[in-house]
């Protein structure tokens, strides 16, 4: 059974069993980012102005720096993975979908580590 036939020629070649992890992953990140996103509406809209030393202030609590390391860090892994998804669907050649994914890879941690960096040291040494 299976020689030649069109089921003997695709057994093996099924479900690796990951995409559902992905898939799961990047719906939580969603709700993450929503209820994240929610809070900093609110936040904002609770602030008496928008300038410089207002926002870096309330930036320097621990109650608000903690949810915004939060939002960064659950924004670029949703978006790291929405752009990998992209990638693995549209770029065909093994070597250059290597490339991109790598390249994606480096920004979004490049870009998540320094926004991180900043509202850490905000947090850590108070508002400049």
């Amino acid at each position: 059974m299976g020689n030649g036939t069109s089921i003997g020629k695709v057994r093996g070649l099924g479900s690796s069993h990951h995409g559902a992890h992905h898939w799961l992953t990047a719906r939580t990140t969603a709700i993450g980012n929503l209820i994240l996103m929610s809070w900093l509406l609110i936040s904002f809209l609770m602030l008496s102005d928008f300038s410089y030393g207002t926002v870096t202030t309330w930036l320097a609590q621990p109650i608000a720096a903690v949810p915004m390391i939060l939002l960064i860090i659950s924004l670029f892994w949703h978006a790291k993975l929405g752009l990998q998804v992209l990638t693995e669907d549209y770029v065909h050649d093994a070597g250059t979908k290597f490339g991109v994914i790598s390249l994606l890879n480096l920004l979004a941690f490049g870009a998540g580590g320094f926004a991180v960096f900043s509202v850490a040291s905000l947090a850590l040494t108070g508002a400049a």
